[in-house]
């Protein structure tokens, strides 16, 4: 039988939600600090995704202005009722909104509503459910006031689809599966075989991550955790396992009976580290004794498995070379722009980047595009015609954790390509060269954790600049936060005035044989 590969998406794509609308499903993951936020995917069989678009694409849906790193949008729910989608989320550390919200669609391609901010709505992770007696339900999770750190528990309230509001009385669902017990998180309710099923994350995002139920007659309870907790986790496989982290799952049932989750884990690799981030992994599930087996037969999140039971519909293939001829939605900014600063149109056959003060060693939006880093090796270069005009001004390639954890390559004044590191605050030059005039080729590669740039003028061959250089200094474990790495397009004039620009003639990112 033929089998799918996990991750299904690969890259930073933490958190995943899941819903069906006859025979399409539809999938969102968090964003954090990046915009557009909440990327909504659109599959037919379980295993083939395509980017639909965002569900916050417009700057009024979205205020991320200053917004910290691994700050901005976490854990959305998404689901399907009566001819409308729901999105609800929570926006973290906002300086100009915060809290939770939902947003409504009758189509999951857009345009979504503008957010309705849902004031009376504590805690964060928030999710609804539709029971079959036409009323719609509330869940989030909330730190326990006076608690010791990490203590949380789950809550319920009605929720009116029409008002978009919550309503009625407040029911305490579970705080977890013992007294010692952090951060159960991330809850989805289900009604099973006329049992509420509670389905939820415990142990951290990191290592000690895991999947945990709890199931009740009645939808306010009382809930009563179930024996086999934790129903997945990989923490008892050790740090060498090649797939870790695994948790923050969501159900969903075919339109023939099957049942699968989507859910989140890691790909640690040069030791426990991952650049990646969280990425989004399928497996199928069974119920035994009213509750659910996750990965049946191993009990733990397998490279491959075989196929749903779903006719295959994979989707056109992009290549791997983007040469601009309209600006592709898997661009992604910084926190949200307050002005255009890209164009395909200005000089078509190229994105062109207006240079500008900001830096992207700061919170706020610089002139930057940018995309997941999807493979442990991998090849991402772009074609530069860019002359800079003043003495700060430059423009080329980053490799984005945070504004602390990044390497730019980038031309600058006098034709010099510098490869510059920042790690945890501290910038250091690892290289320089200079360049004829005319287009310049820049290159990042990885082997694993080996990392190495390269630089070449025209069509010459490419050459590289310094020495290879450690690329776990990327990684969640020195870094911090909740996002792996993104490869960007940069221009900066570094704090000073400019009316310059730089134009990229193409940008290419492929995976490598490890």
């Amino acid at each position: 039988m033929a089998q799918f590969e996990n991750p299904v998406l690969p890259g930073s794509h933490p958190d995943p939600s899941v819903c069906r609308a006859g025979s399409d499903y539809y999938l969102v993951t968090s964003t954090f600090e990046y915009f557009p936020g909440l990327p909504i995917h659109h599959s037919r069989d379980l295993v083939h995704w395509r980017l639909l678009g965002h569900v916050l694409d417009r700057p009024s849906q979205l205020p991320l202005r200053g917004v910290r790193a691994s700050g901005g949008l976490y854990a959305p729910t998404i689901r399907h009722h009566d001819g409308v989608f729901y999105v609800v989320c929570t926006l973290v550390d906002g300086l100009e909104k915060s809290g939770n919200f939902v947003v409504t669609a009758e189509d999951p391609a857009g345009a979504w509503s503008e957010p309705r901010w849902l004031p009376e709505a504590d805690g964060f992770d928030p999710s609804l459910f539709f029971d079959d007696d036409g009323r719609a339900w509330w869940t989030a999770t909330r730190e326990v006031p006076g608690g010791r750190p990490g203590q949380t528990e789950v809550y319920l309230r009605e929720f009116d689809p029409e008002k978009l509001e919550l309503i009625g009385d407040e029911h305490v669902l579970w705080s977890g599966t013992s007294h010692d017990s952090v951060w159960l998180e991330a809850p989805h309710l289900y009604k099973v075989d006329e049992r509420y099923l509670l389905l939820c994350a415990e142990g951290g995002t990191d290592f000690e991550h895991s999947v945990v139920v709890a199931a009740a007659d009645s939808v306010t309870g009382p809930y009563r955790g179930s024996l086999l907790n934790p129903v997945l986790t990989h923490r008892h496989l050790g740090r060498d396992h090649p797939i870790a982290a695994t948790g923050h799952a969501d159900l969903v049932r075919t339109q023939h009976g099957q049942w699968f989750a989507v859910l989140l884990a890691t790909r640690p690799y040069g030791g426990y580290v991952y650049n990646l981030g969280r990425e989004t992994f399928l497996v199928p599930v069974t119920w035994e004794a009213g509750g659910p087996v996750f990965s049946p037969g191993t009990g733990r999140v397998e490279p491959a498995y075989d196929v749903p039971g779903l006719p295959a519909h994979p989707w056109p293939e992009t290549g791997p070379t983007d040469d601009f001829d309209s600006f592709d939605p898997a661009w992604m900014f910084l926190r949200t722009p307050d002005e255009v600063f890209w164009s395909v149109t200005d000089r078509p056959g190229h994105l062109r980047l207006r240079v500008r003060p900001e830096s992207i060693a700061e919170p706020v939006t610089p002139s930057a595009v940018l995309r997941r880093q999807q493979h442990q090796s991998f090849h991402a270069s772009c074609d530069l015609d860019f002359t800079p005009a003043g003495p700060t001004e430059a423009a080329g390639l980053v490799l984005l954790q945070n504004d602390d954890h990044h390497v730019r390559l980038l031309l600058g004044a006098g034709r010099e390509v510098a490869l510059v590191r920042r790690a945890a605050g501290r910038e250091d030059v690892l290289a320089r060269t200079r360049v004829a005039q005319g287009v310049v080729r820049l290159c990042f590669e990885a082997t694993g954790q080996e990392h190495r740039a390269l630089v070449a003028s025209g069509a010459e061959d490419w050459q590289p600049l310094g020495d290879p250089f450690d690329g776990r200094m990327l990684s969640t474990q020195a870094a911090g936060g909740f996002t792996g790495v993104h490869i960007g397009l940069y221009a900066t004039s570094d704090g000073a005035p400019s009316t310059s620009w730089a134009d990229f003639g193409s940008f290419t990112y492929r995976g490598l044989k490890d």
